[in-house]
């Protein structure tokens, strides 16, 4: 058991640290306040290789390992969540599903582009009927001569309306349930595809979801990710990664919200003292610590399990299911150590703890984590 990290591993941590700093703190209480996406930031992000991080060099991407990912995801999400989620969705499900299942086209004419920041890409399985029981598509797409017309709606969709390129989970053959699901490469602008309205979210503001909605939209064959009927394995196979990168994310946030407690615990003053000085904020911030801590191990478990190219569903749900059990924990005791300012915006904490919920709802929600982990420790 090794538990050091390399010098390449605290490059990255620190390089993410830095630009969290230095290029996302300044204005992230007024994007969240304006629900603003954070375009310039995502664009500098994409610059400096944070949207395609594990994709090969061959691809435009910085072939660095999923310990990396994670570690960087820790950082950028300790300062704005709504950035990290949109470099996890565009790292885990995006880039990683068209580079593992993609054909060759697919990879030259799209994967180079979202590698790069050039393009963001966004992953449209959620409907309104289909969250977690992503089995029941009511979005079709059936197959006409060389190509396929997709109709129907997605919602939730995270870079919904700023992504160039769309993976679209479709049914194909409603006879064959799951095993008749597709996946398919859309891009904005296509005719018949349109962008419903931002929602109005609690936490993650600065994010972009949408609903959106395929009217007829013609989706050529070669648009198609793997074979017919691969689309339901190809979505859960992403998705077991992509918890991979929301665990960081949550992660992120409580480590984030821990260290704005810590460090207002040691000037707060009451009862003639800094509050560090009483057992009951010690305690908290004992508390705070370790459950963080743990939460570290589970992730960094979960993301050395891919790398070393071993099966991660069982310890990505858990990484996922107890880092955002943590980040809601943790997040609303840092309020409480800040008391009244807890409350108030220009103290960060508590939109860190309006972010942390929606860990513990998207790319499978805890209840879903409790099937996947059940499961396997009782399979045998």
């Amino acid at each position: 058991m090794d538990f050091k990290l390399t010098e390449e591993h605290l490059m990255i941590r620190d390089a993410a640290r830095d630009f969290a700093k230095s290029e996302l703190l300044p204005g992230v209480i007024e994007r969240d306040e304006k629900q603003e996406f954070p375009k310039e930031q995502i664009k500098k992000m994409g610059e400096l290789g944070f949207l395609g991080m594990m994709v090969s060099p061959e691809y435009g991407g910085g072939g660095m390992d999923t310990v990396s990912y994670v570690l960087a995801m820790e950082e950028i999400s300790k300062i704005d969540a709504s950035a990290s989620v949109v470099m996890s969705v565009n790292n885990s499900l995006v880039c990683w599903g068209l580079e593992k299942f993609g054909n060759e086209e697919q990879k030259q004419k799209y994967l180079t582009k979202l590698a790069t920041g050039e393009a963001l890409g966004a992953f449209c399985l959620s409907e309104p009927e289909a969250g977690s029981d992503a089995t029941s598509q009511k979005t079709t797409a059936i197959e006409k001569d060389d190509h396929y017309v997709l109709n129907g709606t997605k919602n939730w969709i995270t870079n919904g309306g700023t992504a160039d390129y769309y993976l679209v989970i479709a049914q194909t053959h409603p006879e064959k349930k799951h095993k008749g699901i597709n996946a398919f490469i859309v891009e904005k602008g296509w005719k018949g595809f349109e962008i419903g309205p931002k929602e109005q979210k609690l936490g993650i503001r600065g994010s972009d979801t949408h609903s959106l909605n395929f009217n007829d939209v013609k989706v050529p064959k070669e648009n198609r990710i793997g074979e017919d009927g691969f689309g339901f394995k190809f979505a859960m196979k992403t998705l077991s990664g992509g918890r991979i990168g929301i665990a960081a994310q949550a992660l992120g946030i409580a480590a984030g919200a821990y260290e704005l407690a810590r460090e207002y615990s040691k000037v707060r003053k009451a009862f003639g003292t800094e509050i560090m000085n009483h057992q009951a904020i010690a305690f908290k911030l004992a508390d705070m610590h370790t459950s963080i801590e743990a939460a570290r191990h589970l992730v960094m478990k979960a993301a050395c399990d891919k790398d070393n190219g071993e099966n991660y569903d069982l310890s990505g749900a858990m990484a996922k299911l107890f880092a955002s059990q943590t980040a809601m924990d943790v997040t609303v005791e840092a309020v409480q150590v800040h008391g009244g300012n807890g409350y108030v915006k220009e103290y960060h904490v508590e939109r860190l703890m309006r972010d942390a919920k929606i860990t513990q709802i998207y790319e499978g929600t805890s209840e879903i984590q409790k099937i996947v982990i059940s499961r396997s420790i009782l399979r045998d």
